[in-house]
């Protein structure tokens, strides 16, 4: 019996290249850095997200055109090793404080484009009071929140938005409510705040994702720069580190985990006047 095969493919061997070494051909087609992003390389964790946010914030800044009008706040975390990475002006704040720097600098030069980066600890634990009272002020700054659920620079616990069975070094077996209480939505407590002109959640562990996130960033500032008052973007990112879990497994586990008490969303967008 004589096989068929479609029309119009070609058939080829199989070729398998070991992925251990660098193909002998091997070439550098384009340098993929981002134009606001100095150097890629960097030395936080194999499989961390939190590169993959900041370059989608980068990448909203520079689609808006406000690199020459951009001030970032930096936070205490592990981005922070990233803040030297970026080809904006950055300001280092202390632990948590991050939204009260940027408040300053917006009252003296509010036609900046001015944003904060911090971890979910950093905000959540060490300074929430600080985001909900630049909320309710209406402060006119962009709050990134950067989310894995870990105290990742400082050895790894849990923190206020660690979901109930995730894993953290002080949660082997997974968090549990009637031990380390219920996590808390941070965006969900700013969507409810007067003040606030945009609140969103996206996650950098697919292609789809990271592509929704940047979209949500770039609505944030477009929020921002209409004087809508606070937005507010939480991103979820991996830390298979501080999961405990196999680098290749953290993407699955964020949206099996975490995203299931932190879904994915536009929990707030208000409509500029005419």
């Amino acid at each position: 019996m004589t096989e068929r095969r479609p029309v119009g493919l070609e058939v080829r061997s199989e070729v398998v290249l070991p992925t251990n070494v660098a193909p002998e051909d091997a070439n550098l087609v384009a340098d993929f850095t981002p134009n606001l992003i100095d150097v890629g390389e960097h030395h936080l964790c194999p499989g961390c997200g939190e590169p993959i946010a900041i370059r989608a914030v980068m990448d909203a800044i520079a689609v808006l055109g406000l690199a020459d009008k951009s001030m970032a706040v930096f936070g205490i975390g592990c981005s922070t090793a990233f803040s030297n990475n970026l080809d904006v002006e950055v300001l280092q704040a202390l632990h948590g404080r991050a939204p009260s720097v940027a408040t300053g600098v917006i009252r003296m030069r509010p036609e900046l484009a001015v944003f904060t980066i911090q971890g979910d600890g950093d905000m959540g634990n060490e300074g929430l009071q600080e985001v909900l009272h630049a909320a309710a002020r209406g402060e006119n700054i962009v709050c990134i929140m950067l989310n894995n659920g870990v105290f990742g620079e400082t050895g790894g616990h849990l923190t206020v938005t660690t979901t109930i069975g995730q894993r953290t070094k002080n949660t082997i077996e997974g968090r549990d409510a009637d031990k380390h209480g219920h996590p808390m939505r941070i965006a969900e407590l700013i969507a409810q705040i007067d003040g606030v002109g945009y609140v969103a959640r996206g996650a950098v562990n697919d292609a789809g994702n990271v592509a929704r996130t940047k979209r949500m960033v770039v609505e944030a500032f477009a929020s921002q720069q209409a004087g809508n008052g606070l937005s507010f973007v939480e991103i979820l990112t991996m830390c298979p580190t501080g999961w405990f879990i196999p680098t290749e497994d953290a993407p699955d586990y964020l949206a099996e985990t975490i995203a299931g008490t932190h879904a994915v969303g536009v929990l707030r967008q208000e409509q500029s006047e005419q």
